[in-house]
């Protein structure tokens, strides 16, 4: 509702004259419509993550069972089955290591589905290794990006058209392509197989895409603000780092999002240019077959603790990501 008050002369009384906005009811069914299609959208992509959540916690028999269970009794029988190796054991010798006591909370898990933990798995150091590998890349990618991005931004470098589009068209060759002479390579000067390697991989593929989306974002950032801070006394990083980081930083949560998925998901490089020491957990999970048939929980299990920190970082980071797809920056 907007009220005007106007005023024709001296001894003239205020008039106040009401206007009521009113929503046809058209529109009202049309966002309704809007809002029910968006659930019916989001329920539909969310119920394959449901489902995992759910194979997870389901024992090896309510994953068989037909029809699928919805309701069950919950085990972290799949959970103990992936950061643990484990051996199958006949009804005797499961019935004697019950005798013998002093079992674990993990242990006991396993023995009620006659089986005997013989130590740790390789999954945790998997996983670790996609933290370090994927986090150390995105801070790179980002840092480096964010620099570039900004001198492309704000100083005429020649060339500069030809040199964004060189750094564009490493984006266009598909990883596959370039995968056996990279695994060459690496064999020679000794990256096989380590963190390093992988490290610098995904920096230089995650790079062109930092630079290009950061420079977006800087470009928006009236150059004025710097002018003015460097006038009153700033040098050009010190305005950089008070003026255009903090005005920037939807942009770079954005890109950090963007990069960490890249890097935490991949999976032909990781495959190819690691075997143990650098494997992360990408190429690791199909592996998961257990012994006697293929234990969808613990495939399960796996899936789920490698969606947790992606999903934690996209939470934390939501309100700069919303504006940031956007390019809402800020505008002159």
């Amino acid at each position: 509702m907007a009220t005007t008050f106007e005023q024709v002369g001296p001894s003239t009384p205020v008039v106040e004259s009401i206007r009521v906005d009113k929503v046809s009811p058209r529109a009202r069914l049309n966002g309704r419509v809007r809002i029910v299609i968006s659930v019916i959208i989001a329920f539909i992509m969310l119920v394959p993550v449901f489902w995992i959540i759910l194979t997870a916690f389901k024992s090896p028999t309510d994953i068989t069972a037909i029809p699928p269970k919805l309701f069950f009794s919950p085990t972290l029988y799949g959970f103990v089955g992936l950061l643990t190796d484990d051996r199958l054991m006949t009804d005797a010798q499961t019935a004697e290591k019950r005798a013998s006591g002093n079992l674990g909370w993990a242990d006991s898990v396993m023995l009620e589905y006659g089986r005997e933990i013989t130590g740790p798995s390789a999954f945790a150091g998997q996983l670790t290794n996609s933290l370090i590998i994927a986090g150390t890349s995105t801070i790179l990618s980002v840092g480096l990006g964010l620099l570039a991005a900004y001198a492309f931004s704000r100083f005429n470098i020649p060339g500069s058209g030809d040199l964004l589009f060189f750094i564009l068209s490493t984006r266009m060759l598909p990883p596959v392509v370039v995968t056996i002479p990279i695994f060459l390579m690496y064999r020679a000067v000794g990256l096989y197989d380590t963190h390093i390697g992988l490290i610098l991989l995904y920096t230089v593929f995650n790079l062109s895409f930092s630079v290009w989306l950061l420079k977006g974002f800087i470009d928006e950032i009236p150059r004025e603000y710097e002018e003015a801070a460097m006038v009153d006394g700033y040098t050009r990083l010190q305005a950089f780092r008070k003026i255009v980081f903090p005005q920037a930083l939807t942009g770079i949560a954005a890109t950090t999002v963007f990069c960490l998925i890249f890097a935490w998901n991949e999976y032909a490089f990781s495959l190819t240019l690691t075997s143990q020491k650098a494997r992360t957990a990408p190429p690791a999970i199909p592996t998961i077959l257990g012994s006697g048939g293929i234990e969808w929980n613990t495939i399960a299990a796996g899936t789920l603790l490698f969606l947790i920190p992606v999903v934690i970082v996209t939470f934390a980071l939501r309100q700069h990501l919303l504006r940031g797809v956007t390019f809402g920056a800020i505008r002159k």
